[in-house]
């Protein structure tokens, strides 16, 4: 058996060897503490060199982004790596403020709802008092539909094509409250005394959206080509015709 003499100097250095281990373990968890801090100090300038956007303008540029690729593009193209792509922003921060691309239509269907309903209340304030009084207002909505390249219905369609049910009962709605709205217009033309009073109003609302929406389609897929206006003015004439005394 070795003298004590004899095994101290091998004892020292296992006791070195554990020592320096140590070091080495303590020394690297300082270096990555130290990193961490530095990682998360540049991380607070970058933060302050580029401020969030607040959320509801971060949230309307995502739904911006959504409108300009159904335009663009098509339905198929509006995906969240795309509207991300359109907005400068990572697929992360879609997720920040919308559950899904799913909640992103449905906040775009209302946004064009809200745009195509005001348009139509705007018309109907504007205090026209010719005896033409409904062709005023609706020609003042068909020149507002004009101005947004009809957008509003072309985006409602294209969120159609998406085949998602609670898309597709959200659209329904809007159309059905839009309907309405027309049907308002045309009870001002009954009260004006302008059209007959047996005039199913239902009906002839529901014409009136038909012929508007399939008008809009027609043009859009034209590229735009002749004047809105100026086409359902045609059109109006030959419908009115069975509202007219």
């Amino acid at each position: 058996m070795p003298s004590r003499e004899n095994r101290c100097p091998s004892f020292l250095l296992r006791m070195a060897g554990v020592a320096v281990a140590a070091s080495e373990i303590v020394l690297k968890k300082k270096t990555s503490g130290f990193l961490i801090r530095i990682s998360e100090s540049n991380s607070k300038k970058d933060e302050i060199m580029a401020p969030r956007k607040s959320t509801t303008t971060r949230r309307n540029q995502i739904m911006d982004a959504a409108r300009k690729l159904i335009m663009r593009s098509g339905s198929e193209h509006v995906t969240i790596r795309n509207m991300a792509k359109e907005v400068g922003i990572s697929e992360a921060a879609i997720y920040r403020h919308f559950k899904s691309k799913t909640e992103i239509l449905s906040f775009l269907a209302d946004n064009v709802a809200d745009g195509l309903l005001n348009d139509i209340e705007i018309a109907r304030s504007a205090g026209f008092e010719s005896t033409n009084i409904i062709d005023e207002i609706l020609r003042t909505h068909l020149s507002k539909i004009k101005q947004k390249r009809g957008i509003a219905f072309l985006v409602l369609a294209e969120i159609i094509s998406f085949g998602d049910k609670s898309l597709n009962k959200k659209v329904s709605n809007i159309i059905c409250i839009y309907v309405d709205r027309l049907r308002l217009v045309l009870s001002d033309g009954v009260r004006a005394e302008i059209f007959k009073p047996d005039v199913d109003l239902d009906a002839a609302a529901l014409l009136l959206f038909g012929m508007i929406q399939g008008l809009v389609n027609i043009w859009a897929l034209s590229g735009y080509k002749f004047d809105l206006v100026k086409r359902y003015s045609d059109l109006w004439r030959v419908c009115k015709r069975s509202l007219i005394y």
